[in-house]
C-alpha cells in the first residue's frame, strides 16, 4: 500500500510538474522573438511552397555564423539530442497508443453481454492504463529534458522555431496539460464511475484524453514536416502569417498517417512485451492463461496497425519525391539506400515471427495438427519474398569497382531491385500471413455448411489470383520508367486489401455452425511462442528508430531544409555503422526502462473492484475455455 501511494504521488507530481515546465518554456519561446513585423514588412514576399504572396511577420533564418556549434572532444551536441529525442519519441508513441487501446477495450467490455467477459476486459484496460500513466510521467520528464537541451545546445535554431511557431508553442503546452489532466481523471475515476450508468461517461473522458493526444501528435508532426519541407515562409525563412500554410506543409498529411500507425505499433509492441513478461514470470496457471490471451489479442491489434504501414510508407516517400526528388534519391537511391535494405530484413523478420507465433498458437488448440503440413510451404513463400525484397538496386563499391562496372547499378541485379518488385514482395507476404490466420481460425473446427468445397475453391482462387496479379504488376514494373513505376504501388495495395477483406469474410461465413473439436486452452502455448512476442516488440522499436534516423537524415546538414543550415564542421551525416549502433543503444535503453516499469506495475497491484467485477483471482476473469475468445 505504501508503494502504491508513492507511485500515485510520483505520477501526479511528475506529470503536472512537467506540464508546467512545458507551459513556461512554450510561452518563453513564443515571447523570445519580436512579435512585431520586421522592417519592410509592408512589402510582400512569396511562399516557398504554395507560391502565394504574404506579409513577413516572423524572424528570418539565423545568419550562417550563428549555426556553428561547439564540440566537446569527440562528443557533439547531436549525439545527446539524438538519444534523448529518440527516447521521448519511443515513450510518446507508447503513451499515445495505450490510452486508445484502453478506451477501445473498455468499450468492448461495455457492450459485452456476459458479465464475466465485461469484467475481464475492464481489468485488462485498467491494468494497461496504470502502465501508461507510469510511462506518461516518464515521457513528460524526458520531453522537458529534450526541450531544455534544444534551447541550451541549439539556441539559434530554437529561437527561430519559437519565433516562427510562436502561435503554436503555448497551444502545444496547454493541450499537453489538458491531456495530462484528463488521463489522470480517467484513471482515478475508474472506481467512482464503475456503475453501468456512469461507465459511458467514464469512457467519454478517455475519448477526450485521446483526442488531445492525437492533437499533440499533429502539432509535433507539423514541426518535423516543416523542417523537411518548409511552407508558410519566404526564401529567407520569414513567417508570412498564414497558420494553415505553416501547418500544412507538403509532408504533413503522410507523416501524420505514418507516425500514427507507428505509434499504434509501438504501443502494441510494448503490450506484447508486457504480456510475454507477465506470462514468463507468472506462478499460476490462471495468470499464464490470462496473459496468453492478452498477448494474442494485442498481436491482432498490432498486426492491424502493421498491415497498412507499407502503404503509408510508400505514400510518405512518394510525397518526398514529389517535394524534392533529390531528397528522395538521397533516402532511397543514394546515401541511405542500404538502411532500407536493413529495414527490409527487419520487416521480413517481423512477418516470419508473426507467422511463427500463429503456428505455435495451434498448440493450445485441439485439431491444429491437421494444418501443420502446410506451414512449410508458407515458410518457403515468405523466405522467397524476403530475398526479393532484400535485392538492392545499387551496390556499395569502391571507386575502381564503380569505374569497372560503369555505375552504381549492377547490370543484372540493378534491373530487379526496383520498387515495384519490393512492393510485390511485401504484398505477397501480407497475403501469405492472411492464409496463416485463416488456418489458425479453422484449427479447432470442422465446417458443416453445405458449400464447403465451393468455398474452399473460391478462397484458393481468390488468393492465387490476387498473388499472381501482384507478381505480374511487379514484373511489369521492370519495363516502365521510374516515374511511372511508382504508381504501381496503388493497384498492388488495392489487390492485397481486396484479397484479405473478401477472404476473411468468406472464411467467417464458412465457419458458421462449425463443429468445435475442443476449447482453446489458453496458457498452453510454448515458451518459445511467448519469447517470439518479445522479439517482435524489440524488432518493432528497432525499425521505428531506424526509420526515424532515415527521415531526419534526408535533410542532410539542414536544420530547416534549404532555409537554415547547420554549418558546424561535424554536421555531416553519420556513417551507417554508427547510426545502427545508436539505434540499437536507444532500443536497449528503452526496453530496460520499460522492463523497470513492468516490474513496478507488477509489484504495485491495485485492487480490482468487487461487485459485478470479480476479484483478480476469480475464474471469471480468465479467458473462457468453453468457447473461442478471439477476434473474428
Amino acid at each position: 500500500m505504501v508503494a502504491s501511494r508513492a507511485t500515485h504521488i510520483l505520477i501526479r507530481w511528475s506529470v503536472l510538474g512537467s506540464c508546467l515546465v512545458f507551459l513556461m518554456i512554450g510561452t518563453a519561446l513564443a515571447d523570445s522573438s519580436d512579435p512585431t513585423p520586421q522592417q519592410g514588412t509592408l512589402q510582400t514576399a512569396k511562399d516557398v511552397y504554395y507560391h502565394t504572396d504574404g506579409v513577413p511577420i516572423g524572424p528570418p533564418a539565423p545568419s550562417s555564423g550563428a549555426t556553428v556549434y561547439p564540440r566537446y572532444g569527440s562528443f557533439d551536441n547531436r549525439i545527446l539530442v539524438w538519444f534523448v529525442t529518440q527516447q521521448h519519441t519511443y515513450f510518446g508513441g507508447f503513451v499515445l497508443a495505450l490510452p486508445i487501446f484502453c478506451v477501445i477495450i473498455e468499450f468492448i467490455g461495455l457492450v459485452a453481454r456476459d458479465r464475466a467477459t465485461a469484467a475481464r476486459y475492464d481489468r485488462l484496460a485498467r491494468d494497461f492504463l496504470r502502465v501508461a500513466l507510469l510511462a506518461f510521467s516518464l515521457t513528460a520528464v524526458v520531453g522537458s529534458l529534450m526541450l531544455g537541451l534544444f534551447i541550451t545546445l541549439y539556441p539559434p535554431f530554437m529561437s527561430y522555431m519559437g519565433g516562427t511557431f510562436k502561435t503554436m508553442m503555448p497551444i502545444y503546452a496547454l493541450v499537453f496539460l489538458g491531456e495530462s489532466l484528463f488521463l489522470i481523471l480517467y484513471y482515478y475515476s475508474w472506481d467512482r464511475m464503475a456503475e453501468p450508468a456512469l461507465k459511458w461517461g467514464h469512457a467519454a473522458i478517455g475519448i477526450v484524453a485521446n483526442g488531445l493526444g492525437v492533437a499533440l501528435l499533429l502539432l509535433a508532426n507539423a514541426w518535423v514536416a516543416f523542417m523537411m519541407s518548409p511552407a508558410g515562409v519566404d526564401e529567407q525563412g520569414r513567417y508570412l502569417g498564414n497558420v494553415w500554410h505553416l501547418l500544412h506543409s507538403a509532408l504533413w498529411n503522410p507523416l501524420n498517417v505514418h507516425r500514427f500507425l507507428a505509434d499504434l505499433m509501438s504501443g502494441g509492441a510494448v503490450v506484447l512485451a508486457y504480456a510475454s513478461y507477465r506470462f514468463l514470470t507468472s506462478k499460476s496457471d490462471e495468470e499464464r492463461a490470462y496473459y496468453d490471451w492478452v498477448g494474442y489479442i494485442f498481436l491482432f491489434v498490432t498486426v492491424c496497425a502493421l498491415l497498412p504501414m507499407p502503404f503509408a510508407g510508400y505514400w510518405l516517400m512518394r510525397s518526398v519525391y514529389a517535394f524534392r526528388q533529390s531528397m528522395g534519391v538521397t533516402m532511397m537511391g543514394g546515401l541511405l539506400t542500404w538502411l532500407f535494405v536493413v529495414q527490409a530484413l527487419l520487416i521480413g523478420v517481423l512477418f516470419l515471427c508473426i507467422n511463427y507465433y500463429l503456428w505455435q498458437s495451434m498448440n493450445r488448440i485441439r485439431g491444429g495438427e491437421r494444418y501443420q503440413r502446410y506451414l512449410q510451404y508458407l515458410v518457403w513463400g515468405l523466405m522467397g519474398c524476403l530475398f526479393v525484397w532484400l535485392t538492392p538496386h545499387t551496390l556499395v563499391m569502391s571507386a575502381s569497382e564503380l569505374k569497372a562496372m560503369g555505375g552504381a547499378q549492377h547490370p543484372v541485379i540493378g534491373n530487379y531491385g526496383v520498387m515495384s518488385a519490393k512492393n510485390g514482395a511485401i504484398n505477397v507476404m501480407i497475403c501469405l500471413t492472411g492464409i496463416s490466420y485463416i488456418l489458425y481460425r479453422r484449427a479447432n473446427r470442422t465446417m458443416t455448411v453445405s458449400w464447403v468445397r465451393t468455398g474452399n475453391i473460391v478462397l484458393a482462387a481468390l488468393f492465387a489470383g490476387g498473388i499472381l496479379n501482384i507478381i505480374w504488376l511487379a514484373i511489369y514494373g521492370f519495363y516502365l520508367p521510374a516515374s511511372v513505376r511508382v504508381g504501381l504501388s496503388s493497384p498492388q495495395a488495392f489487390t492485397t486489401l481486396t484479397v484479405l477483406a473478401v477472404g476473411l469474410l468468406i472464411n467467417r461465413a464458412m465457419m458458421r455452425g462449425a463443429k468445435v473439436h475442443g476449447p482453446i486452452e489458453w496458457g498452453k502455448i510454448s515458451v518459445r511462442g511467448m519469447v517470439v512476442l518479445f522479439g517482435l516488440a524489440a524488432a518493432f522499436t528497432w525499425v521505428m528508430g531506424l526509420m526515424g534516423y532515415i527521415r531526419s537524415s534526408g535533410r542532410l546538414t539542414w536544420h530547416v531544409n534549404e532555409i537554415m543550415p547547420d554549418l558546424s564542421p561535424w554536421a555531416f551525416t553519420p556513417s551507417l555503422g554508427f547510426a545502427a549502433k545508436m539505434v540499437t543503444f536507444n532500443m536497449i535503453v528503452f526496453w530496460l526502462t520499460v522492463l523497470l516499469l513492468f516490474w513496478i506495475s507488477s509489484r504495485d497491484r491495485l485492487p480490482v473492484p468487487m461487485g459485478e467485477h470479480a476479484s483478480e483471482k476469480s475464474p471469471a476473469l480468465l479467458p473462457p475455455a468453453s468457447r473461442e475468445a478471439q477476434p473474428s
